[in-house]
């Protein structure tokens, strides 16, 4: 089994993937001043359709740090807010078939509570990991029944699996 080193997020190294914002301690354009400061379009996310986005929570509970399926969604992103704990998300290019999932470029982020990514869409990815002893509570954005209409997922052989090196 292989092993994988978490990276810290960067704007540089998630820009293949899609975006982020720290939305507990924005530090962007706003309008207005204290006590009132409307921090906007600090995120967007394409939405296929035209569909309105759903917004759900997705709790994690501590696991081992095996990353052994992947999902990916062809027509939208997904937006992944984690709310009361840091979690490490699983990413991997998107690719042409269900059936290519180049396990090689496969990267492992740390993403601090607070702190929301959007997917592109096609972005291979799956459940976070809370990184310590308590669950995490992570906003996840779709839109309406994604995980029914639009949802690929694969499970690896044991051979493929990796391991996060925390």
């Amino acid at each position: 089994m292989k092993n994988i080193c978490v990276e810290d997020l960067s704007v540089e190294a998630f820009l293949p993937f899609g975006f982020f914002a720290l939305l507990t301690a924005p530090d962007s354009e706003h309008l207005g001043a204290s006590p009132v400061c409307f921090f906007r379009d600090m995120l967007q996310m394409n939405i296929s359709g035209g569909s309105a986005p759903s917004f759900s929570v997705c709790r994690v509970e501590k696991r081992p740090f095996e990353i052994s399926t992947y999902e990916y969604h062809s027509l939208t992103g997904e937006g992944i807010l984690p709310l009361d704990n840091d979690v490490l998300i699983h990413v991997v290019p998107a690719t042409r078939s269900a059936n290519h999932l180049p396990v090689e470029k496969l990267r492992v982020f740390r993403v601090p509570k607070g702190t929301m990514v959007v997917l592109r869409p096609g972005v291979w990815h799956h459940a976070p990991f809370t990184l310590n002893d308590e669950p995490a509570h992570v906003l996840i954005v779709l839109p309406e029944r994604t995980y029914a209409n639009d949802c690929v997922v694969k499970k690896v052989e044991d051979c493929d699996k990796v391991l996060i090196a925390i």
